[in-house]
């Protein structure tokens, strides 16, 4: 049974999932930089470390969810990094949105440390991740992904296996593709209908009526209709995702032009300012 574990990235997902965790009665261990997150999850019964090696250090399992870039690099790879401080036969489960070539890297890496790698991002919203519904797509060895079911299922209500290490970074694409996408067809939808005298909550209605209809429509519509662009999953991180995506498509010789032009519209989010709002705020960008 996995019982001692290290959670690193306390950001707007990782912190209730990490709460969520804690109060599983786990031995849990967590590291950030972001302080009053780690004192919210020690309050519940957690460990606070000084360093990502340090959470790391001495547990059954090993979760991290941090973006990729600069920080990737130092949280993994550094003096103090994750990868300094695993013991042998830890797992070791990815949680964030990462390329396919530091997914890959990460794996390698992480088997020379003689630990088991989980390719494992998950999906969802903050209030997924408070509520323990967040969807977890996992990569990598099945007998492995199975140990890890029971403290996965405290902050995730999926638990998805799609193959081997890379295949769950390659199906994250294409949600992140997707969920892009639809959000900023909404955010036009919504946009030409108040230009031609319909309130949003009108438009919204008649959209929830028929096939069309979805949960993230509503989630998101009626958000864009209250303008609360409260953080749930960051503008940029979704236009850092597209371009991702767009890499990979590249790399195939693959043309996506709906996500180029998606693409375009996030950047304009991020560029104005909006970067760190909730990525409903695309909408902000076609109001203007």
């Amino acid at each position: 049974m996995l019982r001692k574990i290290g959670f690193i990235g306390l950001g707007t997902v990782g912190r209730h999932m990490a709460a969520n965790l804690a109060k599983g009665n786990y031995e849990l261990t967590v590291f950030d930089s972001d302080q009053p997150a780690v004192a919210d999850v020690v309050a519940l019964g957690a460990v606070a470390a000084a360093s990502a090696a340090e959470a790391a250090k001495g547990k059954d399992l090993v979760i991290a969810i941090v973006p990729e870039g600069d920080e990737l690099g130092g949280l993994f790879f550094g003096e103090r990094g994750i990868l300094a401080g695993i013991s042998p036969g830890t797992i070791f489960a990815d949680m964030g949105t990462h390329s396919l070539e530091t997914t890959l890297t990460m794996a390698d890496e992480t088997l020379k440390k003689r630990c088991m790698y989980l390719d494992a991002p998950v999906w969802g919203s903050k209030e997924h991740a408070v509520n323990g519904l967040l969807t977890i797509i996992v990569g990598g060895d099945p007998a492995v992904a199975g140990r890890c079911r029971e403290p996965f299922s405290c902050f995730g209500l999926n638990v998805m296996h799609v193959g081997q290490v890379g295949d769950a970074t390659k199906m994250k694409f294409i949600v992140n593709l997707v969920q892009a996408e639809l959000v900023q067809v909404l955010a036009e939808g919504l946009v030409f209908g108040e230009k031609m005298g319909f309130n949003a909550d009108k438009i919204l209605e008649v959209l929830d009526t028929r096939g069309v209809a979805s949960p993230l429509f509503h989630l998101k519509g009626r958000a864009m209709a209250r303008g609360d662009f409260s953080r749930s999953l960051a503008l940029k991180y979704v236009h850092e995702q597209l371009h991702m995506v767009m890499n990979a498509a590249r790399l195939m010789g693959l043309h996506l032009p709906a996500a180029e032009a998606a693409s375009e519209v996030y950047a304009k989010g991020v560029e104005d300012g909006w970067g760190e709002e909730d990525f409903s705020a695309v909408i902000k960008v076609l109001r203007k």
